[in-house]
């Protein structure tokens, strides 16, 4: 069903025409002939919308309005009316009224407004109560959520915290992987150790090994004192190697060596020095196609990929979105000393429907910059960036009968299996799990169709 609506007109035969209408288009309707009668229904069983006569024997449509904002106001009214002018609307809105609409009306319009108002009652609640959640459940920070994709994330992680078994974090940019690595660490038995994050890509390819290994005295020109690598900064603790797929082909052949003898051998010198690191490597790259290129040692990817942790988008996480959200409206609320307390419904909805190509980081950096701008105490559409108040969905649908509109098979197969290939980041791996298919057969499909 589409939701619970309660029609209230003095006009019996109005009453059954609505909801004759409306019981076509999907709505469970109840109807009462006055508003004396409507709010004793009201108070005995649970309504999505109340859709109101405004002239009616009694109360009016009106003092029915302002009864239900006070004793119910997160079910919205709608205002229906013959005796249209502008006095009455702005009565109605004061008074609490979601909508206004005159008689005559179309079917179509009603159906409209009645979804819409649904629709936004449901938001309010969803706010509301993840508002509640994120009070509840703060141990993954970044990674609140309720979605199915996340809870198994956050199961999984549960379960590896403790181990030293190396893991592979994978995901697109931004999806919180260096999070998860520092959850991992908190929440681990190592967690009175050093948590040392190394950025693959930012170091040259000419230090990394000094960086990583460390270096004698004397071992170049610039070494004039002996240097503690990272892997010895983290000895007790865990190393965690963001952006893996960055390492340089040369260096590979050390770090699996370290990793497998549990020792390193830092540059100039002649001996191996002890080392007790977990290992927690992420990466945005697909690594088994890089080893399949040549550019990632096979040998490698299987001592870092002990466990894999995969980190869904944000964009398919449903409405841990809005769970997000509110976490960080508190973050950079109280940082700014700021009255903010969450998002309006119309934020929600955008929020809801965005892509997200940033994902949470994304997010993140959207809301710091509403909250800073904001001049309410919830974040309105003004407050957004232009790409997210800019948006709208370029999905289609094909619903054309006529033959010479539609395409072959092939031509599907081509659109869906191009569009889940740009949907993971163009992580192949992945696309191939999500598609159902092996990694080759993926590669043969993508060469014959130009992906």
């Amino acid at each position: 069903m589409s939701g619970r609506v309660l029609i209230v007109d003095d006009d019996q035969s109005e009453c059954e025409l609505l909801e004759t209408a409306l019981g076509h288009r999907g709505f469970e309707t109840s109807w009462r002939t006055s508003a004396d009668a409507a709010l004793v229904l009201l108070a005995a069983e649970e309504f999505d919308v109340v859709l109101t006569d405004l002239n009616m024997p009694g109360l009016s449509g009106v003092e029915l309005c302002k009864r239900v904002a006070a004793r119910q106001p997160d079910v919205p009214v709608i205002v229906v009316t013959a005796f249209g002018s502008l006095d009455t609307a702005v009565a109605s809105m004061r008074a609490g009224a979601y909508d206004f609409i005159t008689k005559p009306f179309e079917m179509e319009m009603i159906e409209l407004t009645l979804r819409r108002a649904i629709q936004q009652r449901g938001l309010r609640e969803e706010l509301k109560r993840l508002r509640t959640l994120v009070d509840q459940s703060r141990r993954f920070e970044e990674l609140l959520g309720e979605s199915e994709a996340i809870k198994q994330v956050q199961e999984l992680l549960t379960r590896v915290a403790d181990s030293d078994a190396a893991v592979l974090v994978t995901g697109e940019t931004g999806t919180g992987k260096g999070v998860v690595a520092s959850a991992l660490h908190r929440y681990g038995r190592r967690c009175e150790g050093p948590f040392v994050p190394v950025n693959c890509p930012a170091i040259p390819h000419q230090l990394i090994e000094s960086e990583l290994f460390g270096h004698a005295k004397g071992a170049f020109t610039d070494a004039r004192t002996e240097r503690r690598g990272l892997f010895l900064q983290a000895h007790g603790g865990t190393l965690f190697l963001d952006e893996i797929g960055a390492m340089p082909l040369e260096v590979q052949p050390k770090l699996l060596r370290a990793l497998e003898d549990g020792a390193i051998r830092p540059v100039g010198s002649d001996g191996e020095v002890a080392c007790d690191v977990r290992i927690i490597a992420a990466t945005n790259r697909d690594l088994e196609a890089a080893v399949d290129e040549g550019n990632f040692r096979a040998d490698l990817f299987f001592r870092i990929n002990v466990i894999q942790v995969q980190l869904p988008p944000l964009r398919a996480r449903g409405s841990d979105v809005l769970l997000l959200a509110q976490h960080f409206i508190e973050r950079y609320a109280a940082k700014a000393n700021k009255h903010v307390v969450g998002l309006s419904e119309a934020v929600a909805e955008k929020f809801v429907n965005y892509l997200w190509p940033g994902n949470v980081r994304e997010l993140q950096n959207c809301i710091e910059r509403a909250v800073a701008l904001a001049r309410h105490d919830k974040i309105v559409v003004d407050d957004l960036p232009e790409r997210i108040r800019d948006y709208s969905s370029s999905h289609v649908i094909v619903t054309s009968q006529d033959p010479t509109e539609l395409v072959p098979l092939e031509e599907v197969e081509r659109r869906y299996i191009l569009r889940v290939v740009e949907a993971v980041g163009g992580n192949k791996t992945m696309a191939a799990q999500v598609l159902g298919l092996d990694r080759k057969t993926l590669y043969r499909k993508l060469g014959r169709h130009g992906g």
